[in-house]
């Protein structure tokens, strides 16, 4: 007995594909819808049946790389079993994003430097955002230090250095430096609750 095919892609998948590869590689707005439907090989009506608009278009593919890339972070994580070793895991993730070879910097970044304030990019991007900020505070507690979320916010600015420096320097050890930062703010972070305290209630040395 011959094995059933696999199903073929509906027109929004179809749609959705070309754009998620025509948009990141050449700019949401330098990208008309034209080309996305050629590309996808359906019939125009099919886009406004499926998005509405193009404006509905750019936040379904932005909502493709946000889910990629945060279910790629906890792929990633799931190799690291210490709280330290999957908060600096993140990194390592990075890592293999910035060296893929298909790697063209930051969609979210590009999308929103091409969009007015107030866009459907920015809007998207801010959830994108809170997500990964959510995830570095919960590592943090994980590690049990005083200011979670206080050291999840200099972490997002390393995790936003890698992501500039992958595109714009093309360096591939952006990640490696940016875990080894990452490394020293945790552990000033781990050592600052009893530095904090005054001399007479800091633990006793062992």
């Amino acid at each position: 007995m011959m094995p059933k095919s696999a199903a073929k892609p509906s027109a929004r998948e179809r749609l959705l594909a070309a754009a998620n590869e025509l948009f990141y590689a050449e700019g949401v707005q330098s990208t008309g819808i034209d080309r996305v439907i050629e590309r996808a090989g359906v019939a125009k009506a099919s886009l406004y049946n499926s998005f509405g608009n193009k404006d509905g278009l750019v936040r379904a593919y932005l909502e493709l790389r946000r889910d990629n890339n945060l279910a790629r972070i906890d792929r990633a994580l799931t190799r690291f079993r210490t709280p330290r070793e999957r908060l600096l895991g993140v990194f390592d993730a990075q890592g293999e994003q910035i060296t893929d070879p298909g790697y063209n910097g930051c969609a979210f970044m590009a999308a929103c430097s091409e969009a007015p304030h107030g866009s459907t990019a920015e809007e998207v991007t801010a959830v994108y955002r809170g997500r990964i900020r959510a995830l570095l505070t919960e590592l943090a507690a994980d590690c049990g230090v005083a200011d979670p979320a206080g050291l999840a916010r200099k972490l997002h600015l390393l995790y936003d250095g890698v992501t500039f420096s992958g595109r714009m320097d093309h360096d591939p050890t952006a990640s490696s430096f940016a875990r080894e930062a990452a490394a020293a703010l945790l552990d000033a972070a781990e050592k600052a609750p009893a530095e904090a305290l005054p001399a007479s209630q800091a633990p006793a040395a062992t």
